[in-house]
């Protein structure tokens, strides 16, 4: 390989593209998915609508999503963040939903009866026994979208997927491997940390872990 070490800078640069392509839209999401998460926990068919809803969302391919986005937004990092954010909007929803509906409730009952405000309740109690789950959907959907991010290519939003479409188009290829295994690699390390990370959050809950 020759071209790889004479292009560190360039490897380099493509990768804090692409993790800032993956952490802004997973953060997004992350941060709507709680919200809208925790309401619809509790109501079951809210929540079933909302998931529906998210997956088609998820089952459009991401040129087209991209393509739909850039009347909107024009072209680059801001409508592949919108789109990624779009696809990790199921995962997370169904994972917080998921976790805060699989709190006992004589749990909640204990805490109702300690006093605790719906706030509180939520922060102190249904939100810690909630996290494995959560932190196993950030894992999905991060593994998710870093492979995803390499299509944001297309639409001129930089990451690593630049790397690999221009080995495509240069019938180059030491740049489709350079930069398909940097993202598989990305996303296997994303995987190992918020796995471990998960499993830690489930044994000292009790639970089991995955």
């Amino acid at each position: 390989m020759k071209w790889v070490p004479k292009h560190l800078d360039r490897l380099l640069e493509a990768l804090l593209e692409h993790l800032y392509l993956v952490f802004a839209s997973v953060g997004i999401a992350l941060v709507i998915s709680l919200i809208v998460g925790i309401w619809a926990a509790r109501r079951p068919r809210s929540f079933a609508a909302i998931v529906i809803f998210t997956g088609i969302l998820f089952a459009v391919p991401s040129l087209a999503l991209f393509a739909l986005l850039i009347p909107i937004m024009g072209i680059g990092a801001a409508p592949a963040i919108t789109g990624l954010a779009a696809y990790s909007l199921m995962i997370l929803i169904r994972n917080i939903g998921m976790g805060f509906q699989a709190i006992p409730r004589d749990i909640l009952e204990a805490a109702n009866g300690m006093g605790y405000g719906t706030a509180r309740r939520i922060w102190e109690v249904e939100l810690p026994l909630a996290m494995p789950y959560i932190v196993g959907g950030i894992r999905i959907a991060m593994v998710t979208v870093i492979g995803i991010a390499t299509v944001a290519a297309y639409i001129n939003a930089g990451g690593l997927g630049v790397i690999i479409f221009e080995g495509i188009d240069q019938r180059f290829p030491e740049k489709i491997i350079a930069g398909g295994l940097l993202t598989s690699f990305l996303a296997l390390f994303a995987d190992y940390c918020f796995a471990s990370f998960e499993k830690l959050l489930r044994r000292r809950s009790g639970g089991k872990a995955a």
